[in-house]
């Protein structure tokens, strides 16, 4: 997984004159880290952006949280809920209208399993990465609301879940990784002691099978009830409990891990159609899908800077972007990062 080394950022705060969107360079850290911002309220709370920090190392946050009918097409810049280079300006796609966002054609998710647990809900998938303007080749990378300089990735993203008591709540610890045609998203429950342990950031080179370990499985489409994992990063061997350290990214390519990570057990399983996440997309008739069958397929309409045309107006970095809202089975997530809604 692609990761952005502290010593860079310590690198940059160190040059006497930078600029950064015209604006001098006066610090790396913010006033308050974004993990730290735990009191807004969804819908009416939500500020525009809720990164307004000015002249620091990464510049200002690229979109804006406040995200309904007004900012929903394919050109949209919502990062509530919402890989590697680009974490920080991520967007939000969602395969159901109604939060804002772009829209996730059908045939992109090939394979979804959504889990409830006792202290956070996860999904986690297979997608085309080319039907949400990312590169197919990119093998990933970490998301989540600290990052070395403490502003998130992306900076300014926040989730709501309505998956632990029934009212929208604010998620305060999240991660969700993308690469390699593959995602997890992890929602920690805020009100049960180990959100911070169950949701880590610190393991962002070793991916889902790790940081979420489960049995989804490519083709099929469920949602189950399940135990929880054991905290990312601790395994029992020969009867003793051990944390594995992650190595830094300076030392090379991680090579063969010491552990296997414990896929928690699952229960209650339901398997749906993949349809039944699309049902909310609109129609046009008689474009081709690319699901390889050659059989036609609906895309969404409006702008189609979503689909990697060549007439996008977006920026190399606004189109990196990760799997954002999908509506599963009932459960709204949005998803692969920042606003992150199970209804």
């Amino acid at each position: 997984m692609l990761s952005r080394g502290f010593s860079s950022l310590v690198g940059l705060a160190a040059c006497v004159v930078s600029v950064v969107n015209a604006q001098e360079i006066t610090g790396t850290y913010p006033a308050t880290p974004l993990a730290s911002k735990t009191s807004y309220t969804y819908p009416s709370g939500v500020p525009y952006k809720v990164d307004t920090d000015t002249g620091l190392i990464r510049g200002v946050q690229a979109g804006y949280n406040i995200c309904n009918s007004t900012t929903e097409n394919q050109d949209s810049l919502c990062q509530t809920s919402v890989v590697g280079d680009i974490e920080g300006e991520m967007v939000a796609w969602c395969t159901k209208p109604g939060r804002g966002t772009r829209l996730i054609p059908d045939t992109a998710l090939q394979g979804v399993q959504f889990m409830k647990t006792p202290d956070y809900v996860q999904v986690v998938g297979f997608i085309n990465q080319s039907l949400i303007d990312m590169d197919p080749l990119d093998y990933g990378g970490e998301m989540d609301p600290h990052g070395a300089d403490l502003r998130g990735n992306p900076m300014g993203g926040i989730i709501f879940s309505q998956s632990f008591n029934g009212q929208w709540v604010q998620v305060h610890e999240w991660h969700n990784f993308m690469g390699s045609n593959t995602f997890c998203l992890k929602a920690c429950d805020p009100s049960r002691p180990d959100d911070a342990r169950y949701c880590e950031h610190i393991f962002d080179r070793i991916g889902c099978a790790y940081n979420a370990p489960n049995n989804a499985q490519n083709g099929t489409f469920e949602s189950c009830e399940g135990e929880n994992q054991d905290f990312p990063g601790v395994y029992t061997e020969n009867g003793v409990v051990v944390t594995y350290t992650q190595p830094p990214e300076a030392l090379g390519p991680i090579g063969a891990m010491p552990y296997t990570a414990r896929v928690p057990a699952s229960s209650n399983c339901v398997t749906h159609t993949s349809a039944a996440i699309y049902t909310g997309l609109p129609q046009v008739a008689g474009v081709a899908g690319s699901s390889g069958s050659g059989t036609a397929t609906s895309r969404p309409t409006g702008s189609v800077s979503g689909s990697g045309a060549s007439s996008s107006s977006t920026s190399s970095a606004e189109r990196g972007v990760a799997v954002g809202t999908v509506k599963v089975f009932g459960a709204m997530m949005i998803g692969t990062v920042i606003s992150y809604i199970f209804a």
